[in-house]
Parts: C-alpha cells; sequence; structure tokens
C-alpha cells in the first residue's frame, strides 16, 4: 500500500490543478443560471410531453392514444387485407369503412405486432386481449391525454453539459422526440445542462417561433397546450363536421381556386377517373366554372346549414354525374392540401385542391419533352407488370393539352394537364377515355424523372394503398422487364455513396470513406475500415423499388425506408429517391460503383 500512496497524491495532485486552475476562456463557457435546465421543473415537464410519442394518429386501429403501432402492419378492413406502411395507410382503412353507412365495420389485426408507448418503449403483443389491457391506461376517449400535440421541436437541438465547477464537459445532439425524452429522463445524471439557444418550435398551424431562453420556451409551450384539436378521438383525421359553418365552406372556397376531383362514386361506379384533368372553380357568387382543355362547363353551387346537417346543392349543365343535394361530410385542410368530402347516402364526391395555381410549378422541362415527339410506354406496373399491353401505341401530347394514342386499330383521344404532385413538386394528369388498355392511364400520376428521353411516373392507389408505375420513352417497348437487372447490378463490387440529400441539405460529407457491398442473399455492409454498419436490402416492384434497414446504426440508419423508389440506374450509378409522408421532403441518394 505504500508504493500506492505516491502515485495516488500525484493523480490527485493532478486532478486538483486541472479543476481548480481555471482560465477566462474557462469562465467564458459557464451555463448561464437562469438557462440551466432542472430535473422535474415546469419547463423540464413541458418539454418531456411535448416530446412524449403521440398514440392517437393510428387510433383507427387500436382505439388508444397512449400507444402506437410500429409499421408496417397487417390488417383486414371489412374483409379486405391491407398492408399499412405508412400514415397514409390510415386513410385507406378510413375510405373502406366509409364505403357504406349501413354496415358493421371492423379492423382486425394480423398479430404479433409491436407496440410503441409513450415512453418510446416497445412491447410485442399477440392478442387482441394483450392489446386491450394495454389500451386500459389510456384515457378515455373524450379526456386529454398527457401529450403536448400543438407545439413540436424543430430538430436537430443540442446541449451543454456542466460538471461541479461548471466546466463544460460533453455536448448532446438531440436529433427527435425520443431523444428528447431520454434526454429530460436523464437530467438527474447531470450537474448542470443547458439547452444552446436559440432553437425553434413548430405550432399546429405551420407557423414557428423563435426561442432564445428557457422563460421564452416555457411560455410557448403553455401557451401552444390545448390551442389545437390533438385528434384524440377514435374517428380517424376527425372526419365529422360537428363545428362545421357555410362561412368555412365559403372561405376554403375562396382561398384555393383550382379544385380537382379526387373521389366520385355514383351507383355503387367509382367514376373520378373520367374527370382527370378537370379544373372546377367555386366562385363567391355562387357560380362554377369547370374547365377541361378548351371545354368549358359552368354552373351554380350553394350552402345551408350547420354542423353536420350542411347541405351543398351542385347544379353543372352537361357534368350530371355532380348535379345533386349533397351533405357536407368533412372538410379536411392539411399544410396547403385541402379536401371537400360530400355525401349522399352511398354517394360519395371528395374536391382536393393544393391552393395554389398549377402555373406556380416550374413544369416546362416536363411540357417541352412531352411535346416534342413520338412516346412509347416501356413500362407498366399495377400489381403486375402490364407493360405489354400498351407495346403497339404510340402517344402524342399537343401544347393544346389534347393527345392520341395510336395501333393499328385507330387512334383514341386523350388529353393531359401538369399540377401539385401528391407526394413530389410535379404531377402529370392523363386520361384517354375508358377503353381498356388505355383506361388504366386515367391518373394523377406523380412526375419521378424527366429528360427528353424518359418521363418516370408513379401513383398511390387510393383503394389499398399499393404504388402503380408508367414510364414513357424515345423507343418503343422491346419485352424488356423494368430495372430488374438492379440486383446483379449492386451485388457486383463495391459503392460509395456519392451523394445523399434531404431536401437542400446535403449530409455526404457523412459517409465519406465507406464502402458498401450489397450481398445476393439480401445484407449489406458498409465499412470504413474502423466501424462497419450491417444491415439488409431487397429490390421490388420489378426493379422500381428498393429497401434499406440498417437499424440504429449512426449514420446509416437515415437510409432505412420500405419503399425507397429507384429513379436511375446504370452499371456504375444508382440513384433512388424517397419523399418523406410525414412533411414531404424529399431524400435522395445516389450509390458510385468503385
Amino acid at each position: 500500500m505504500k508504493t500506492l500512496k505516491p502515485i495516488l497524491l500525484l493523480v490527485l495532485g493532478v486532478l486538483f490543478t486541472m479543476t481548480s486552475c481555471r482560465t477566462e476562456d474557462d469562465l467564458a463557457i459557464d451555463p448561464p443560471t437562469e438557462e440551466k435546465i432542472e430535473a422535474n421543473s415546469t419547463v423540464a415537464n413541458l418539454m418531456s410531453r411535448t416530446a412524449l410519442n403521440d398514440g392517437s394518429s393510428d387510433n383507427i386501429i387500436d382505439n388508444a392514444s397512449c400507444l402506437s403501432v410500429q409499421l408496417p402492419v397487417t390488417v383486414t378492413v371489412n374483409g379486405i387485407e391491407l398492408i399499412i406502411n405508412d400514415e397514409d395507410g390510415y386513410e385507406d382503412i378510413e375510405d373502406i369503412i366509409d364505403l357504406f353507412d349501413d354496415d358493421v365495420d371492423s379492423v382486425v389485426i394480423s398479430y404479433p405486432i409491436t407496440i410503441i408507448l409513450t415512453d418510446f418503449s416497445t412491447i410485442v403483443v399477440n392478442s387482441d386481449t394483450e392489446l386491450a389491457a394495454l389500451a386500459v391506461n389510456c384515457v378515455g376517449e373524450n379526456e386529454d391525454d398527457d401529450d403536448i400535440e400543438c407545439i413540436d421541436f424543430q430538430y436537430p437541438i443540442t446541449a451543454s453539459v456542466f460538471n461541479e465547477n461548471d466546466d463544460l464537459i460533453n455536448t448532446i445532439t438531440i436529433n427527435n422526440d425520443n431523444d428528447m425524452y431520454d434526454f429530460i429522463d436523464d437530467l438527474d445524471d447531470f450537474v448542470a445542462v443547458s439547452i444552446n439557444f436559440p432553437i425553434t418550435v413548430i405550432f399546429a398551424d405551420g407557423t414557428t417561433q423563435t426561442i432564445n431562453s428557457i422563460q421564452e420556451l416555457e411560455d410557448a409551450i403553455e401557451m401552444a397546450d390545448d390551442t389545437c384539436d390533438e385528434d384524440d378521438d377514435n374517428d380517424f383525421d376527425d372526419d365529422d363536421c360537428n363545428i362545421c359553418t357555410t362561412n368555412d365552406l365559403d372561405t376554403i372556397f375562396a382561398d384555393c381556386s383550382e379544385w380537382t376531383v379526387d373521389k366520385l362514386e355514383r351507383n355503387d361506379n367509382d367514376l373520378e377517373d373520367n374527370y382527370v384533368g378537370y379544373v372546377f372553380e367555386f366562385n363567391s357568387d355562387g357560380t362554377i366554372l369547370v374547365t377541361q382543355n378548351t371545354n368549358t362547363f359552368n354552373g351554380t353551387w350553394e350552402a345551408a346549414g350547420t354542423g353536420n346537417n350542411i347541405s351543398v346543392v351542385i347544379n353543372i349543365t352537361g357534368l350530371s354525374d355532380f348535379s345533386d343535394t349533397w351533405n357536407l361530410h368533412e372538410i379536411d385542410q392539411e399544410d396547403d392540401e385541402v379536401e371537400v368530402d360530400l355525401r349522399l347516402g352511398d354517394d360519395r364526391l371528395r374536391f382536393e385542391s393544393d391552393c395554389q395555381s398549377s402555373g406556380n410549378i416550374d413544369d416546362t422541362v416536363l411540357v417541352n419533352a412531352l411535346t416534342n415527339g413520338d412516346w412509347y410506354i416501356t413500362y407498366f406496373f399495377d400489381d403486375t407488370d402490364e407493360t405489354a399491353d400498351f407495346a403497339n401505341y404510340i402517344f402524342n401530347f399537343a401544347s393544346d393539352n389534347t393527345a392520341t394514342a395510336t395501333d393499328m386499330s385507330g387512334t383514341t383521344n386523350g388529353s393531359w394537364s401538369t399540377s401539385n404532385g401528391d407526394e413530389t413538386m410535379l404531377g402529370l394528369n392523363l386520361n384517354f377515355g375508358t377503353g381498356i388498355p388505355l383506361d388504366e392511364l386515367a391518373d394523377d400520376w406523380d412526375v419521378l424523372e424527366v429528360t427528353n428521353d424518359i418521363i418516370r411516373l408513379k401513383d398511390i392507389s387510393g383503394g389499398d394503398g399499393s404504388e402503380d408505375f408508367l414510364t414513357f420513352e424515345r423507343n418503343p417497348f422491346n419485352g424488356g422487364n423494368g430495372n430488374d437487372d438492379l440486383v446483379d447490378i449492386l451485388t457486383d463490387g463495391l459503392w460509395i455513396v456519392a451523394s445523399y440529400t434531404e431536401d437542400t441539405n446535403d449530409q455526404t460529407a457523412n459517409y465519406t470513406g465507406y464502402e458498401l457491398n450489397f450481398d445476393i442473399n439480401g445484407t449489406v455492409s458498409a465499412s470504413n475500415g474502423t466501424s462497419t454498419n450491417n444491415g439488409t436490402w431487397s429490390v421490388f416492384s420489378s426493379g422500381n423499388q428498393m429497401a434499406l434497414d440498417f437499424g440504429t446504426d449512426m449514420p446509416f440508419e437515415e437510409f432505412n425506408d420500405e419503399d425507397w423508389d429507384v429513379i436511375s440506374v446504370s452499371d456504375t450509378e444508382v440513384t433512388i429517391q424517397d419523399v418523406s409522408g410525414g412533411n414531404g421532403g424529399t431524400d435522395t441518394l445516389t450509390l458510385q460503383k468503385l
């Protein structure tokens, strides 16, 4: 023991010197006392409640706002099986439930499933009984739960950690609500912590506020609490009109000038495809103007009543499918997209608008390419590869928004127009009538890629959430099979991340030095010599989609997605793209062969 004592004294002396001899620079990083966050303080509790996992968005499945079902999940709705991959799938469930008003609706879950609790911990559930037992812990459908949903943090946020001498010892980066919840939960483990201001918070209406202090943050959260409809009931997306007024409808129609038909069902017949390219304007004087290419239709509209008893009378000369007295079922407003849902018994009519003029879209490249020369369909996928059905057609698109499809039996006239896409900035609307097989093309397609030689399109079905793909090229279909060679290309050699962007945020530098190896057995590894990230990959939809999953391994967890769209493929470069279901942002990943 005597031999250890001098060493111990030396160590203590060094530590004393390190902690006591502080320079003016050290003092400059002391945390301001008023900016420290203390465990169990008012602001800490408010931040924790804001970061809680909101389980209300999937109440149509689990009927419980204090838990959520980890996706993907398979459910059977009124006998129809659906695979729910993202939050858009909840609306698909509701669409099936709303088909008829006089039937008994059921949502049957295929177990086992993984449940995410409010603290982001997970538990595997194997039956309705087990799920109901967890749901008992939730508050009632008409009661307020603990989480605050009317304000969100904009990430990333950084926090500084100090020791008992107020020396900065660590900086923590908080990237999401799960990180924030864990950070607040761990405050007891730190001597002193402060948030590095300024930070930004986002309110339910999409507006933001810059926060510069703890007090401002506390005031902002308290002010936002209970200022919005947190949608904690079990009626998905609050599709009722308990508080609807005719003034609401007047305002919506005044703010959004261009409306298209998202759903039209009359006498059990789906008719919306017949009206692709039709644009409706509801004017404040009660008139309606409908345009379709060079055709125009005139009509009138009038709304009366309150709440769930608002009637909307529509009369349009020449468009009898719309002329009737409808009941206002829902006004759904999310970001810049608005839907007006009308019902009449089992008949449905839903208009949608992005509240922007299609002229705001820079569609010059698409229009110039589309209206210049012949086009051929080289790929069409709708549950199965149906490209061969269009092998003999030559397509031409005129600048006056008319189109023709010509084969040996003659010419079919059609129409086209551009708009905002559902998941992309640009959409292409096609309509060649009801004749087989050209009726399959009638849709509002999202534009994935445009050059002078190729136009790639995608559409998500409103029925079962499946994805359709359509590709036009300059040369006729030669019997190929899309991008099925993608698997062979990726498994032949090593790859690097040439580019990775989230919208305009270039994150390519995070992957410098990594080499990716795609194995034919469905595994993928990314190594930089000192660190290795392991994951899985797959290619599906005839090579038009790709899935990647690196688990929680950073930084490659950013690539985790089940439905990357394959944008372009060559022997030395592959580009894939994903549009977020949350904020509509676009992630683009380009891999380059070594």
